[in-house]
């Protein structure tokens, strides 16, 4: 599988790269709302299931929007399962 670097070649996917992107991001994240290692390691693999559906060379930036949503869909899940957690302490 192959990616589009924004200078316009292509290169073979990385899934190391991806993890350690999200890695160094998440450095610099509040320590409390920090992905552990196991998280990273899911949303990469995850990214590398889409891209190889897609069955097409993506883009960098198509590869950048797909770990941000599985970000935002991991948070999200958190946020679901607090608040079920919340309401069943209150019950």
């Amino acid at each position: 599988m192959k990616i589009i670097k924004r200078s316009g070649t292509e290169v073979t996917f990385d899934i190391a790269k991806i993890m350690a992107a999200v890695s160094k991001a998440n450095k610099e994240v509040v320590h409390s709302e920090r992905l552990s290692d196991e998280q990273i390691e899911k949303i990469s693999v995850n990214v590398e299931e889409i891209c190889q559906e897609m069955n097409r060379s993506l883009s960098v930036e198509e590869i950048q929007d797909l770990v941000e949503n599985q970000i935002m869909n991991l948070r999200a899940l958190f946020r679901i399962i607090s608040k079920r957690s919340a309401r069943a302490e209150q019950s």
